[in-house]
């Protein structure tokens, strides 16, 4: 391969102290890059090599020294080895973007990665973008999990669920619901050209327009023309959950279920109160960092 590729080590950053690990890198005179997903705020860190036995005595050198570090407030780990061409490496962002199998059901891959999905897994393809929504932050997966599980459920029952994505984004989950089975699915964001972003993105995914009805629309003015949903998913600020709880539920068949997120993990009791205050049961919550979202179902019949 020779001079015509860069040898690569890449790593992730959790120092508490932003900026330190950098510094710290490239005082050995390290040729950096870094890079942060402003979704999930992950960074990662990204040194180049002209060689092959450079870049693997570089990985050794980094993997050891950073249990040292440590000490320091300098946290590096998910240390990784790659070879790149020179002439791409202007794309050299995407090798921080790699294929997700969330469940056996369920996969979401950048359209650059190449996966062969199992019998029944349904793929979604999905590059970073503008809009909110790749499955990289802890408050999207945990909806992911969430409408695979019930949509799981529903079918061992016979049962199709009816979906609405409140807050739609990147158009994720209601791109999963729509391949997972759910119909109709409805999806709205407040942001019309986040709308035309789901578009797009749903037809990437061989996804017929009139398989998905997406709307701009705020939570309150939302219409959903007296069409009450099996089941809501709603990827929103706790302060939005928490007003439009009232306009959320009357949206809900009575025994259907709603799933809550963007929720920090510090405000998320004042989220479930406000919902039970109202009847709602929560099935489960589930953590990740600092965002918790929970399950909930509707007072009426099970």
């Amino acid at each position: 391969m020779g001079n015509d590729c860069y040898y690569c080590v890449i790593m992730t950053d959790n120092s508490e102290i932003k900026g330190a690990a950098a510094e710290l890198l490239a005082a050995f005179d390290y040729n950096i890059s870094s890079w942060k997903d402003e979704e999930s705020q992950i960074v990662k860190h990204t040194i180049y090599f002209t060689s092959d036995e450079e870049g693997r005595a570089g990985l050794e050198f980094l993997k050891q020294e950073s249990s040292k570090w440590k000490e320091f407030g300098i946290d590096l780990s998910d240390f990784q080895y790659t070879i790149i061409q020179k002439e791409d490496w202007a794309e050299s962002w995407k090798l921080h973007f790699k294929t997700m199998v969330l469940s056996p059901r369920l996969v979401i891959k950048p359209s650059w990665e190449k996966y062969t999905p199992l019998p029944g897994q349904q793929v979604i393809i999905l590059d970073p973008g503008m809009s909110f929504g790749t499955g990289q932050h802890a408050t999207t997966k945990s909806c992911l999990l969430a409408i695979d599980e019930f949509t799981c459920e529903a079918r061992a029952q016979g049962r199709t669920l009816s979906f609405l994505d409140a807050g739609s984004g990147s158009g994720i989950l209601s791109i999963a619901a729509v391949k997972l089975g759910c119909s109709p699915v409805r999806a709205f964001d407040i942001d019309p050209d986040t709308i035309q972003i789901a578009r797009e993105n749903a037809r990437t995914n061989g996804i017929r327009d009139e398989e998905l009805d997406l709307q701009t629309s705020s939570l309150e003015d939302y219409d959903n023309k007296d069409f009450l949903f099996d089941l809501i998913a709603a990827n929103i600020l706790s302060s939005a959950l928490i007003s439009g709880r009232r306009k959320l539920l009357s949206m809900v068949k009575p025994g259907g279920k709603l799933i809550l997120a963007g929720i920090l993990a510090t405000e998320y009791e004042q989220v479930k109160d406000s919902f039970e205050e109202l009847g709602c049961k929560e099935i489960k919550s589930v953590q990740e960092k600092e965002w918790r979202g929970g399950s909930f179902l509707v007072p009426g019949k099970n």
